[in-house]
């Protein structure tokens, strides 16, 4: 079994494809409107914003979460949680060995929460 899509409320699709676009680094692969559904690629999981979903809270990797959330605050997104350590991977069950977990979180235009997630050695 394996993920294949999840979704995240978007009330405005157009405001919704430009935060993600920025954020991801990519555009949507798909758009259907109506009935209202955006589609972005995560490495073969989709990514649904959807005018008609529930908010949900994503967490992305990252390759510098830092930078990430200087270049989205510059950019006016709201800042809910700075960079900061969650724990240290002992092992590779939750990611790999040796490295410490950073998170943050940022608010995308829809009030949904995005947690930001960078592996550093």
């Amino acid at each position: 079994m394996s993920l294949v899509q999840v979704a995240q409320r978007a009330t405005d699709l157009d405001r919704a494809a430009a935060f993600y676009a920025d954020l991801l680094g990519r555009g949507p692969t798909a758009r259907f409107d109506p009935p209202g559904l955006l589609f972005f690629d995560l490495d073969g999981v989709r990514l649904l914003l959807d005018t008609g979903a529930p908010s949900a809270l994503l967490y992305l990797r990252v390759d510098d979460v830092a930078a990430t959330v200087e270049r989205l605050r510059a950019a006016g997104v709201p800042v809910e949680g700075e960079p900061h350590v969650i724990f240290r991977h002992d092992d590779d069950t939750l990611g790999p060995a040796g490295t410490d977990e950073w998170q943050a979180f940022v608010r995308d235009p829809d009030g949904n929460l995005v947690g930001l997630v960078e592996h550093r050695a």
